[in-house]
């Protein structure tokens, strides 16, 4: 019997790509940012038992279209472009890849850190047109600054040991977390507003809820300290991109690292791109060679318990709930 895995967008890695092979499933992927209708139409030809979502959203109109489907996986964790609850109406979970792709997201969280805290983005482009900015260039040091972490799952724990050698303090908020992970230089704030304004970094590692939308607006960039940098690596709607543009223009912080962003992309005349103290990055922060390779191999793993009739872990399962009522 022909089983087939369908991707919104690309192939997978090669590995995944040869276990899928060795399995006899077939890998149909598709042009990344489809037009929904066009999508749809390719769902419902093909008619997949699995859809890995790499790019774009996978709507309540492109799970109806295939009467086959078994599982939903998105090929990384932010979930928020699935519409799980169409998918559990149906009776299909929807998966993501813990923890697979942590490891890059919080480098690259670091990365931004440094790259505001240094200016380097801004000090190469001026570079390249011809500056030498040596004399009136001024940095910031990381050593010994407070990090404010809000969400501390996979990402932002690997974040919290990064940043030690640097003896950076850390203050974490998360309501969902159980227990601290014991660490000398950690501590847990219940306090939103007091994370705020005690941290001299806050770098975001929550999940987009229907809850958190717009998390960090005009307000809590006002109670931010002066030389404070906020980092985003979770998703774009997380903040208020107005708000930002207003507090960064006014100077009120000192700077910001982006890797998300709503829209994405954004326009090419966002007034983000007039910001010298914003550096941006288009969404990478996962795409590395070893994070794709892991990703790519949790999704097709998922996919291949589904179809043996195998429990997937409950951590991954993330509309579990959904279905259970």
């Amino acid at each position: 019997m022909s089983r087939t895995i369908l991707i919104t967008g690309p192939e997978l890695a090669a590995e995944a790509m040869q276990l899928a092979a060795d399995q006899g499933i077939r890998v149909v992927p598709t042009t990344p940012y489809l037009p929904a209708e066009e999508l749809v139409a390719i769902i419902r030809a093909e008619q997949p038992d699995a859809i890995v979502v790499r790019q774009g959203s996978l709507t309540r109109a492109m799970i109806e279209a295939c009467t086959k489907l078994k599982l939903i996986t998105k090929h990384g964790v932010g979930f928020n472009t699935i519409d799980i609850q169409a998918a559990a109406e149906h009776g299909i979970p929807v998966s993501i890849a813990v923890g697979a792709n942590a490891q890059s997201v919080a480098e690259h969280a670091f990365a931004l850190m440094f790259s505001v805290a240094r200016q380097t983005a801004l000090l190469d482009a001026r570079m390249r047109e011809g500056h030498w900015d040596k004399a009136s260039a001024n940095g910031i040091e990381l050593s010994g600054k407070t990090l404010g972490l809000v969400g501390l799952g996979s990402i932002g724990s690997i974040l919290m040991d990064l940043v030690a050698p640097l003896r950076m303090k850390v203050k974490v908020f998360d309501p969902y977390l159980k227990q601290l992970p014991a660490r000398a230089h950690v501590e847990r704030e219940e306090d939103f507003d007091r994370l705020l304004a005690e941290s001299d970094i806050i770098s975001l590692h929550c999940p987009l809820t229907e809850t958190n939308h717009g998390l960090i607006g005009a307000d809590q960039l006002a109670r931010m300290r002066p030389g404070a940098i906020l980092i985003n690596t979770a998703r774009g709607e997380l903040i208020d991109t107005d708000a930002l543009v207003q507090a960064l223009s006014e100077r009120r912080i000192a700077g910001a690292g982006l890797d998300t962003f709503s829209p994405e992309p954004p326009p090419a005349d966002s007034p983000l791109w007039g910001l010298p103290t914003l550096v941006a990055t288009p969404h990478v922060g996962a795409n590395t060679t070893e994070a794709r390779d892991r990703v790519a191999l949790v999704c097709v793993r998922q996919v291949l318990d589904i179809l043996a009739g195998n429990a997937l872990d409950p951590r991954c399962v993330v509309n579990r709930h959904l279905i259970d009522s």
